[in-house]
């Protein structure tokens, strides 16, 4: 397990993006932790949310040309994704869409650099993969090729039909998904950290109730 995931759960934790407690999904499920990538909301916190994308993309070894950003939420961790690879050597193109068309201007969804090459699709998380299945739509239809897809968590956990929704965006379009942590790094912090541990059996419950295989 690389530490950066850990730190990126710590980190969470303290920006209260990550809360332990009794939360009901949009499924309709009693989780003990919530995520929610939106309270990301100030330039220190986004800036380093944008440090762990780009280790986690750079240690998956995926090879793309460009970024992409659906929006809303993936408008600013594509912008400030694509900016810390900058730093660190890699300076790509990025573009994302807009939910309306434009009529004047450049007009059109897409904003940003043309869609080409091999491009890689940052969003917070992957729920019913509406977001997935709208940016493949669109990045196909520009005569480019989705590369992957990174997430900030996955929360593997089976949907209707047995698989999480990573696996059934892996399944479907034969993407990699790239997270910078997944439940069981979560499931890691809390074994191996004291101070979290009264959230251990009750993670471990849900898990094994609703974890995908």
């Amino acid at each position: 397990m690389s530490d950066f995931r850990q730190d990126f759960l710590k980190f969470s934790l303290a920006r209260n993006v990550l809360k332990f407690g009794a939360f009901t999904t949009k499924a309709g499920r009693q989780s003990p932790y919530f995520f929610n990538a939106g309270l990301f909301a100030d330039g220190a916190s986004v800036l380093q949310l944008a440090r762990f994308y780009a280790r986690a993309v750079i240690e998956s070894g995926v090879k793309f040309d460009m970024l992409f950003g659906p929006a809303y939420k993936g408008i600013v961790l594509a912008s400030a994704t694509a900016m810390m690879l900058a730093e660190q050597g890699a300076n790509v193109p990025f573009a994302y869409n807009r939910k309306e068309a434009k009529d004047h201007g450049e007009g059109g969804v897409l904003v940003g650099a043309p869609l080409k090459g091999r491009v890689l699709i940052i969003d917070d998380v992957i729920s019913a993969g509406t977001s997935v299945r709208e940016s493949v739509r669109l990045i196909e239809a520009a005569g480019a090729e989705p590369a992957a897809v990174a997430v900030a968590l996955d929360r593997m956990e089976k949907g209707a039909g047995g698989l999480s929704a990573v696996q059934e965006v892996e399944k479907q379009y034969g993407l990699p998904v790239i997270a910078i942590a997944t439940l069981d790094d979560l499931f890691a912090l809390l074994q191996n950290h004291a101070e979290y541990g009264g959230f251990l059996e009750p993670v471990k419950a849900y898990r094994e109730r609703y974890g995908a295989v």
